[in-house]
């Protein structure tokens, strides 16, 4: 089943989200969606983003579960600085998680 995940529904007023703290709740929210939907779009339309809450928002789950965590989540509606930061922040993370976690 999926769903949808709508930022600037989450945070308006709010068009720029720029810090951990921000991501924190949404981050909870993202999480019950991805447990109970195969696929979860998230949609930045409308919404600008840091490196800090997308960290908050995406890598922290990478660091937490691994690159499950991230499979079926879709995105939608990204500027081009969103996109290169979630590719960023996700290729990053992907990387820590897979030197601290070492195939046998």
């Amino acid at each position: 089943m999926k769903t949808e995940f709508a930022l600037s529904q989450k945070v308006a007023p709010e068009r720029f989200l720029g810090t951990r703290f921000r991501a924190l709740a949404l981050r909870d929210e993202l999480e019950q969606l991805l447990a109970d939907h195969t696929e979860v779009v998230l949609d930045f339309r409308g919404v600008e983003a840091t490196q800090s809450f997308i960290d908050e928002l995406l890598g922290v789950l990478v660091l937490q579960r691994g690159p499950a965590a991230i499979e079926g989540l879709m995105f939608r509606g990204c500027s081009e600085d969103v996109k290169a930061t979630i590719n960023f922040v996700l290729g990053d993370r992907l990387e820590q998680y897979s030197q601290s976690h070492p195939a046998h």
